[in-house]
C-alpha cells in the first residue's frame, strides 16, 4: 500500500474503509492512530504499523494520530517518547495535530471508572494476585466470583476514592469490571480496570497513584479522539469483546471499531522489547541504535532508507487471519534493490596491497580520471578520481598462480592483465615479498591509451577496484552482519543469547577515494565489488571517515 490511492489488489482493511466511505459511515471520516507504549525504541514491526496506519489515512484523505499509551510509568521515559517521534518523522509521516497521550485523558478515564461503579458494572476487589489468578479459572474451567463482587455501589465508590488517595498499598486492591466469570473468553472474566502503582509519571508527576489498564484505556482513548478504524495485531482479537463491552457501557463520544491483522515475524530476529532491552543493558550491542538491532533507529544507522522500509512493507500481505512469517532476506532485498537504484558508486580498498606503476610517465590521459557516480543515472554526474604512481588494490584481487583459470579467478595474476575500474589496464610484472614470504608490493605496468578503451591483442581477466595511495583517505570500516545465527533465536528452551552471531561485527581500517571524506552523514554508497555502505550518522565527520556496511551486493548468507 502506497501513500496514494492503492492500485494493486486491495487488502481487507482497504476494502473495509472503502465500504465505510461508500456508505458514509463515520460521516465519511477516516481516522487511524499509531499508539506505541513509550517503554522502548520502535522496531521493524512498529515500522509496518506506522506504514499501515499513516498510509491508510493518507490514501483515503484521513488523519492519523500519534498517541502514547503511557499507562505503565515505571517502564516509560521521555527518551523513548522523543525517539519514537523522530522515527515516525524519519519514515516520512506527520501526525494530525499535537502528540497525544493516554495520560492526558486520566481525569476522564477515572470519571468513566466511577460511572461503571455507579452503574453496578465495576467493583473494588481485594484478592491478592495469586488469589485472583486462582479465581479466574482456566480456558476449559469457569472462574468463580470474587467475594468482593457483591459490594454496594456506595462502598465501591468509597474504596475507589481511597485507592486514588493512596490509602491502599500496591497490590492490595484493584478495580475490576463486573462482566462474566464463566465467559469462555478469559478477557471478560471481570478484567482489571485500575491497579495501584505508587510511582511518578513522566507527564503527570505525582498526581496519580492508580493507573488504568491498557484494555480499559485503549478503546476509550479511541472514542475521545474519534478514531474510526483502530488497527491491532491478531493477539488482540480475543480482547475485542472487552473493547466493545466498554465502548457500549460507557457514555463515550464516539463508537470506534477495532480491527485485527497478522503481525510481522522475521526470522533471525528478536523483537521482544524485553529481550532488546536485555541486549542493550548487558552490552551485547552498543545501544538501541546499534546497526545490528531491528529497531528503526538501528536500521537507520545501518543505512536503511525510509523508501526501502516502505517497499518491504508493501511486499508483506496484510491478513485478517494469519501472522506473516517472513524471511529476513526479503528485508535485505528491499534495501539492496533500493540502494542499487539510488546509491552513488565509490571505491574502497578493504585490505590494501601496495601496487607501484613502473611506467607512470606513459600515462597519456593525465593523472585525474573521471568516473560516473551511477552507471544508469547520468543525472548524478561524474567524480574525479586521482591516479598516482602508487595505488592500492585489495589483497584478494591478486594471486601469483598464473595457471588459475580465467573463469574461476577474474582478477590479477602474475604476468597477466586486469583493468582498473574507470582507469587503465595494468599488467603484473613483479612481486615483492618480505622476509616471512608475505607479499608486500606489486610492480605493474600500465597500458597507455586504455582508459575507457580496449587494445587489440590484450584481454584483461576482469575489472578490479583501486584507490590512489597518495590521495586515498583512511577510513574506519564497520562490517555488520545478522545479529543472530539461528533462524528462530528466541524459540525453544535455549537462552536466545546463545544464538548471537560472533561474526556480526568487525571493525578495520580501509582506504577510500578522497571525495568520500566529504560525504554527508547518512549518505549511502555502493563500494564497488564490496557492498553497500553508509557514512555513520554520528561518527563520520570532518577529518574522520566512518562507514557502516548496510548489506552485501548479493545474498550469500549461509549461517555461521
Amino acid at each position: 500500500m502506497s501513500d496514494s490511492a492503492p492500485t494493486k489488489s486491495k487488502h481487507f482493511l482497504e476494502n473495509i474503509i472503502e465500504g465505510d466511505l461508500a456508505s458514509n459511515k463515520n460521516d465519511g471520516r477516516v481516522v487511524t492512530r499509531f499508539p506505541p507504549e513509550p517503554n522502548g525504541y520502535l522496531h521493524v514491526g512498529h515500522a509496518r504499523s506506522i506504514w499501515l496506519n499513516f498510509g491508510l489515512a493518507n490514501a483515503y484523505g484521513g488523519e492519523c494520530n500519534l498517541r502514547f499509551d503511557d499507562t505503565n510509568p515505571e517502564k516509560e521515559s521521555q527518551e523513548f517518547i522523543d525517539a519514537i517521534q523522530e522515527d515516525v518523522r524519519w519514515l516520512g509521516y506527520e501526525w494530525a495535530g499535537d502528540v497525544r497521550y493516554a495520560s492526558s485523558y486520566f481525569d476522564q478515564l477515572y470519571g468513566w471508572a466511577k460511572y461503571l461503579v455507579e452503574q453496578g458494572k465495576a467493583y473494588v476487589c481485594e484478592l491478592t494476585a495469586e488469589q485472583a489468578s486462582e479465581y479466574r479459572g482456566w480456558a476449559t474451567k469457569p472462574g468463580k466470583e470474587s467475594p468482593y463482587r457483591g459490594r454496594s455501589v456506595e462502598e465501591n465508590l468509597q474504596l475507589l476514592e481511597k485507592m486514588r488517595a493512596g490509602e491502599f498499598d500496591e497490590g492490595k486492591a484493584t478495580l475490576r469490571a463486573k462482566i462474566d466469570m464463566a465467559s469462555p473468553n478469559m478477557n471478560l472474566r471481570d478484567p482489571i480496570l485500575y491497579r495501584i502503582r505508587k510511582v511518578p509519571h513522566h507527564q503527570t508527576g505525582d498526581k496519580w497513584c492508580i493507573y488504568p489498564s491498557y484494555d480499559f484505556a485503549h478503546g476509550q482513548e479511541d472514542a475521545i479522539e474519534g478514531v474510526t478504524h483502530s488497527i491491532c495485531t491478531l493477539e488482540f482479537q480475543a480482547h475485542r469483546p472487552l473493547y466493545d463491552w466498554l465502548v457500549e457501557n460507557l457514555p463515550v463520544p464516539s463508537k470506534p471499531r477495532q480491527y485485527e491483522m497478522g503481525r510481522l515475524n522475521l526470522n533471525y530476529t528478536v523483537t521482544s522489547k524485553r529481550k532488546l532491552k536485555q541486549l542493550v543493558d548487558e552490552g551485547h550491542v552498543s545501544g538501541w541504535d546499534d546497526p545490528r538491532m531491528p529497531t528503526i533507529s538501528g536500521m537507520r544507522r545501518r543505512g536503511f532508507t525510509p523508501r526501502s522500509i516502505k517497499q518491504f512493507c508493501e511486499m508483506i500481505p496484510v491478513s485478517s487471519k494469519n501472522n506473516s512469517d517472513v524471511d529476513v532476506a526479503q528485508l535485505e532485498k528491499a534495501i539492496r534493490d533500493d540502494l542499487n537504484d539510488h546509491a552513488q558508486r565509490a571505491m574502497c580498498v578493504m585490505n590494501p596491497l601496495k601496487v607501484t606503476v613502473i611506467n607512470i610517465h606513459e600515462a597519456d590521459a593525465g593523472l585525474s580520471l573521471k568516473a560516473a557516480n551511477h552507471p544508469n543515472k547520468p543525472e548524478l554526474g561524474e567524480r574525479e578520481i586521482p591516479f598516482s604512481e602508487t595505488i592500492y588494490i585489495d589483497r584478494e584481487d591478486f594471486n601469483e598462480d598464473a595457471s588459475l583459470s580465467r573463469k574461476k579467478f577474474k582478477r590479477l595474476v602474475s604476468g597477466e592483465y586486469v583493468r582498473l575500474r574507470s582507469a587503465y589496464i595494468i599488467k603484473a610484472e613483479d612481486v615483492i615479498k618480505d622476509d616471512a614470504g608475505e607479499i608486500v608490493e606489486l610492480k605493474v605496468s600500465l597500458v597507455p591509451g586504455t582508459v575507457g578503451e580496449n587494445v587489440e591483442g590484450i584481454k584483461p581477466r576482469g575489472v578490479i577496484h583501486w584507490v590512489s595511495a597518495e590521495h586515498g583517505v583512511k577510513a574506519t570500516i564497520r562490517d555488520y552482519d545478522r545479529l543472530f545465527a539461528h533462524p528462530n533465536p528466541d524459540a525453544g528452551e535455549e537462552d536466545f543469547l546463545t544464538h548471537i552471531n560472533p561474526e556480526s561485527f568487525k571493525e578495520f581500517e580501509g582506504v577510500v577515494e578522497p571525495a568520500l571524506l566529504g560525504a554527508q552523514p547518512e549518505q549511502g554508497f555502493q563500494f564497488e565489488r564490496e557492498g553497500y555502505f553508509v557514512a555513520d550518522r554520528y561518527d563520520h565527520k570532518e577529518g574522520r571517515a566512518v562507514f557502516n556496511k548496510t548489506i552485501g551486493l548479493r545474498d550469500v548468507w549461509s549461517g555461521k
